[in-house]
């Protein structure tokens, strides 16, 4: 299966806006990618009628990609409900305006906030969660677009770490509205084995983000990449790939990523390398399939 690769914007600056996407986007495409993830920070830090048209032009998928900064989150000990609902209403909103079919973060608590939780405390914010998320996965639904909610690693959250965690507190949710977005560094750090993490999460896989297990290029790192692949067969999932890294300048979400040092001679070679792997990869797997040389 061959998938679109597409890279977030995140790779070059932050926050995203009007004047950084007109000049990001299009040596996008020159790249080669396919999509792009557009973090939308703050609403109103892009306008999606003019980035809809940007894109179309350019003929890139747009993602939306959702920022859980401080203050947000759908648990009341971590943050703001209301304020967080309000936000992700307002990405569901860019994302319709842009003509994107996924909305994809961590839409449970402002990433690098983390607190214990005993086994029966975190039913009851696994229940919190669903309560406050359920009106939303109802709207998006109804509006054609998918929240995904990405697990990350132990360091950025104690909530959901796992597809099996995610699993447990959201399947009732989970459907046209909602589905979870699977990220390969985070990954690579909490599951024992990937592969089948992410086997576990056939028929839900909304989204999936890729990058080189220190943040850096794809391919460049020790990742099982084909096993990665196969296992995205295996479960069905037939979306994008996105690339998501981040520059070290980035105070905001560097910080939380704890990107302390460059990850690439260059940000453009980072989203390069990435793309040349991924296509070499599969163009790989295409021929052996097919019996083509590659």
């Amino acid at each position: 299966m061959e998938r679109t690769i597409g890279v977030n914007t995140w790779v070059w600056t932050s926050p995203l806006t009007d004047a950084s996407l007109a000049e990001l986007a299009p040596r996008v495409a020159e790249m080669g990618f396919g999509a792009i993830e557009l973090p939308l920070e703050n609403a109103g830090d892009w306008d999606p009628l003019r980035t809809h048209d940007l894109l179309g032009a350019l003929d890139l998928v747009p993602v939306v990609i959702g920022a859980m900064g401080p203050g947000r989150s759908l648990v009341d000990r971590a943050g703001n409900v209301a304020g967080t609902q309000a936000y992700l209403r307002s990405c569901m909103a860019a994302a319709v305006a842009v003509g994107a079919s996924v909305v994809a973060g961590p839409f449970y608590a402002p990433t690098g906030v983390t607190w214990r939780m005993a086994p029966e405390e975190r039913v009851i914010a696994s229940a919190e969660l669903r309560r406050n998320l359920r009106p939303l996965v109802e709207e998006a639904a109804g509006l054609g677009v998918a929240l995904a909610v990405e697990p990350l690693n132990r360091y950025e959250t104690s909530f959901i770490n796992t597809v099996e965690q995610a699993l447990e507190a959201l399947t009732p949710l989970l459907g046209p509205g909602l589905g979870l977005a699977l990220d390969t560094y985070h990954l690579n750090i909490e599951e024992k084995r990937p592969g089948s993490a992410i086997r576990a999460a056939a028929g839900h896989i909304a989204h999936v983000q890729v990058c080189g297990t220190d943040r850096g290029a794809v391919g460049d790192d020790h990742m099982d990449w084909p096993s990665v692949l196969d296992a995205l067969d295996a479960a069905g999932y037939e979306g994008i790939l996105g690339v998501e890294s981040f520059t070290g300048e980035n105070a905001t979400i560097a910080v939380a990523a704890s990107v302390w040092r460059p990850l690439a001679s260059s940000q453009d070679a980072l989203a390069e390398r990435s793309l040349a792997y991924l296509s070499g990869l599969q163009a790989e797997r295409r021929a052996a399939s097919t019996g083509a040389p590659v």
